[in-house]
């Protein structure tokens, strides 16, 4: 008998997958099968593993949607079956949403659940827009209803809307746009003034956030006039008047803009963190993937003799990390490189040899294979031992043989196209979504290119600016025919990140003259 799996009701939070809390995460990267809403972010899909099922089920305001019968039945089916289940709701499952009712299906078939709360948009959004639900001065209450298209009717008996009056409290609705001209009228026929301070927030959290303000006697009018469409969270008091002076999202030099980065998977965290903290929204879209490489034989024989090298020169971290891991794996440690000296091209290279508490005992100024043969020519060296990746460029180790250095150029781990979805790519490239495409490597961008094959790329990208990391990466892409436009002067994640600001901050000033 095939033994029940578990079926894990997790909340998403509004958009921002930073506000996705840890232990949703967690269940995220367990799940066999993710069963989720429009409304979740596909950002937070990919915390997913590559394998694990995703089951879309509409539930779009207006949208065609699964039945919500059927939704319970594969919840327990897939559990029935021994998977692990994560049902994704946008916000939190138990506000306004359909978690009590599947938690009560799956409790009834017998199938082990848990319910992980997430941070709701009723909470999150008015807080990205600069508008505290409570407030000494202001709101000592706070109330959430929802719009089920009868709200607007039964908003006054929900909430006496005299106590947003004066030092009374704030009012919250979700989803409320479409029903606002009933809503606003209703509350002022049941006694609150029409000045009173209301804003409507679209896209709370994201990229595409839009705040429009005003008062209960005018933010209806004003919606139909700015097309603001839903959703959108309303919010309803004398906190509204707030968000002049405490909007801080929109502030951020990279608000607005929605920003791919193609590193790997396992190497894409500080660059989007770098971004996401200028307040992009960041795409994790990994092109590439690091792995073993298909035989260790070399790289062991290598190190069976590593007292016979005067040099051991590392061109990346990955480099690093796998040299090491295998050093680690054959039980040596850093005592066999006594008298082995470490050069290394980049800051972070070099910070991650000196992790492993070795020192690097040289590092060209110029961040490329080409500026480190200068450096091994000045230092005479003789025997080096170059461990990379397996179809790394030849220049480095055919120069330094020219000049007489015996290299043995081994690989230490290959780089492999990994699974993407395509309903991800699809969704960011098409429908000029996209503000900026980044590369960190010339692999990157070929397996970028070859991940489109039948597609029109021109088409499908349009006039997306692409930015690259470094001047070998950037001659690639334009073999490919790509438009770079973003290269910083240091060739490091940091100064990658600065320039990309000041890109961004360039292109604004040029628009606004």
């Amino acid at each position: 008998m095939t033994a029940a799996g578990k079926v894990y009701l997790v909340g998403a939070g509004p958009g921002d997958p930073g506000l996705l809390t840890l232990k949703g995460r967690r269940c995220l990267e367990d799940a066999d099968v993710v069963v989720h809403d429009s409304l979740v972010d596909v950002r937070i899909l990919d915390f997913a593993k590559p394998d694990a099922h995703l089951l879309h089920t509409g539930k779009e305001t207006g949208g065609r949607s699964v039945p919500q019968p059927t939704i319970g039945r594969l919840l327990c089916a897939h559990a029935a079956q021994g998977e692990t289940v994560v049902r994704l709701y946008d916000g939190d499952p138990m506000l306004f949403d359909r978690g009590g009712e599947e938690a009560e299906e799956l409790a009834a078939a017998g199938i082990p659940f848990e319910i992980v709360p997430g941070v709701t948009s009723a909470l999150a959004v008015p807080a990205y827009a600069g508008i505290p639900l409570t407030h000494s001065d202001y709101a000592s209450g706070v109330a959430v209803v929802s719009d089920r298209t009868e709200v607007g009717e039964d908003i006054p008996h929900r909430m006496n809307p005299a106590t947003l009056a004066g030092v009374g409290g704030t009012l919250v609705v979700l989803m409320g746009t479409r029903q606002l001209p009933n809503i606003m009228q209703r509350l002022m026929t049941c006694g609150l003034p029409a000045d009173t301070p209301a804003a409507l927030v679209r896209g709370g959290t994201q990229a595409d956030q839009q705040v429009l303000t005003g008062t209960v006697g005018t933010i209806a009018a004003r919606a139909a006039q700015e097309e603001f469409e839903p959703p959108a969270v309303v919010v309803v008091g004398d906190v509204a008047r707030l968000r002049e002076r405490l909007a801080w999202l929109e502030s951020k030099p990279l608000f607005g803009k929605r920003i791919a980065v193609t590193r790997p998977r396992d190497q894409a965290g500080r660059f989007a963190e770098l971004l996401e903290a200028r307040g992009a929204e960041v795409f994790r879209f990994p092109t590439i993937e690091t792995v073993p490489p298909a035989s260790y034989r070399e790289l062991d024989t290598a190190l069976d003799a590593l007292a016979d090298y005067d040099w051991l020169v590392f061109t990346s971290v990955n480099g690093v990390r796998f040299f090491f891991e295998r050093l680690q794996h054959r039980r040596q440690d850093i005592r066999d490189l006594a008298g082995v000296r470490i050069a290394a091209i980049g800051p972070e290279t070099a910070r991650s040899v000196e992790a492993r508490h070795l020192r690097v005992d040289a590092m060209p100024d110029a961040y490329v294979a080409e500026a480190l043969i200068d450096v091994l020519k000045a230092e005479n060296a003789r025997r080096i031992l170059l461990p990379r990746a397996a179809e790394a460029r030849a220049v480095l180790p055919d120069t330094l043989r020219a000049f007489g250095a015996r290299v043995d150029e081994v690989a230490a781990y290959r780089t492999v196209r990994p699974r993407l979805r395509t309903e991800m790519r699809h969704d960011l490239f098409r429908g000029g979504r996209l503000d900026l495409l980044t590369f960190t490597s010339s692999s990157t961008v070929r397996n970028f290119m070859a991940g489109f094959s039948g597609d029109d790329v021109a088409d499908l990208l349009g006039n997306v600016p692409v930015g690259c990391i470094g001047p070998i990466t950037a001659a690639t892409a334009r073999q490919h025919g790509l438009r770079v436009t973003v290269q910083p002067a240091a060739y490091t994640i940091p100064a990658f990140a600065d320039a990309i600001v000041g890109h961004f901050h360039d292109s604004q000033q040029r628009s606004e003259r």
